[in-house]
């Protein structure tokens, strides 16, 4: 489930930035690109229509294989930057589909107290694809440009992300033939729809229900700017670190990128996360609500730092990197937490989580669009300056929010 996410949404932007794209076409599209894992909802109640979930997870894995192994031909070719980004779409709508079914297997192939015991783990190897691929094939791909440039420097580049979209592609295939023989089937919810006309009935209600909500739109709109700032800024950190210093960015190689951002950022925000749930279970989100969102939106002021002296001290690189991962963690689970307990309970509360998490995946994909497009007229110290402004909202919509449901209801509900 992750690796095609972390390659498409964090990967893509080191490849074409080294492809030499521009930023404005980087950060638009490889925003855009997530924009099925918003809206797999959709198309979620027709996936218990038609064979099994098993059946949809593996369809999904196979061509998401094909897709990477078609961009590994394509990298060679001139001007194929559209033709790359056409198939990525195909694999967010693959890898959105791969969701949807292998939650369903999750949820209907194994007992609750299971489920329980290895939602950790779900969690945690999700997280492993941002330090197998943000990290590791990143960092390859930097050894990978050296290593060719001695044999042919016009084309290391695009030898060494043919290499880099091989491994994706293999790992993909490989993953499809072990599921093949070892994922169970999965059931149908009892409550299935019987036909198309019912799924779309289905889906009416569901969506009735969700906008009918207590205080939908307040929360709605605060989900959105919970992560605006994270968004506008997160596309253009990995062109910043990459870029020269006479371009104001901190001039880092692949390799280091892949190690510090990709690894230890990674490893950083999962323990953050951890801390940021035993603070919440400590004092109840209801009174950590405000610090969280300021621990998740103020470490940004880092990247403005950077941008105003630009360190080349990689000690001090490493840290400030870490510690943004760290906060970036503990603040996430706040905003994670606040849609299970308060936009979840209900009816309908997987789906409507599932609602939750698109608004939620549209408030990152949105500003990502058009941030390429403002540094180009602004330059990174001011842009980073106008990335912090944007968190302004969350501040003022999580100090005055109203709790429709206390954590008590809300799990007893769901």
């Amino acid at each position: 489930m992750g690796l095609p996410f972390v390659a498409l949404s964090l990967a893509s932007v080191i490849m074409f930035a080294d492809l030499g794209i521009d930023e404005a076409s980087i950060t638009f599209w490889t925003s855009l690109l997530i924009l099925p894992y918003s809206l797999k909802p959709l198309w979620s109640p027709l996936l218990e229509l038609y064979y099994t979930k098993k059946h949809f997870a593996l369809i999904c894995q196979l061509l998401t294989g094909f897709c990477f192994g078609l961009i590994v031909f394509l990298l060679p070719i001139d001007d194929s930057f559209a033709y790359m980004i056409a198939i990525m779409f195909g694999i967010s709508v693959c890898g959105a589909t791969n969701d949807i079914a292998t939650d369903g297997i999750y949820l209907t192939a194994i007992d609750k107290k299971t489920q329980a015991e290895y939602i950790g783990w779900q969690g945690a190897f999700y997280n492993l694809a941002k330090v197998l691929v943000n990290g590791g094939l990143v960092y390859l791909a930097g050894l990978l440009i050296r290593h060719f440039k001695t044999e042919s420097p016009e084309n290391a580049v695009k030898y060494a992300w043919m290499v880099i979209m091989g491994i994706v592609s293999c790992v993909m295939i490989g993953l499809f033939i072990y599921h093949r023989i070892f994922l169970p089937v999965g059931s149908r919810n009892e409550d299935y729809p019987r036909s198309f006309r019912n799924a779309m009935i289905s889906l009416l209600d569901v969506f009735k229900a969700f906008f009918t909500k207590k205080h939908i739109w307040i929360y709605i709109l605060f989900i959105i700017c919970y992560r605006l700032t994270e968004g506008f800024a997160m596309k253009m950190i990995p062109l910043f670190l990459k870029a020269p210093a006479s371009a104001g960015g901190l001039d880092l190689s692949n390799e280091t990128i892949g190690l510090i951002y990709g690894t230890f950022g990674t490893i950083a925000f999962i323990v953050g996360s951890i801390f940021g749930g035993y603070y919440i279970a400590r004092f109840g989100l209801k009174k950590v609500l405000f610090s969280l969102v300021c621990i998740f939106n103020i470490p940004f002021v880092i990247y403005l730092l950077f941008a105003q002296f630009q360190p080349d001290n990689l000690v001090i690189i490493a840290l400030g990197l870490v510690f943004e991962y760290f906060c970036y963690g503990f603040g996430f689970v706040g905003l994670t937490l606040f849609m299970m307990q308060q936009v979840a309970p209900g009816q309908h509360p997987m789906t409507h989580y599932a609602f939750a998490s698109g608004i939620m995946n549209l408030g990152f994909m949105l500003p990502g669009m058009i941030s390429g497009d403002v540094y180009q007229h602004t330059g990174y110290e001011l842009y980073f300056i106008i990335a912090l402004a944007m968190s302004v909202p969350a501040f003022i919509l999580a100090a005055t929010i109203p709790f429709a449901h206390s954590s008590e209801s809300s799990q007893s509900k769901s």
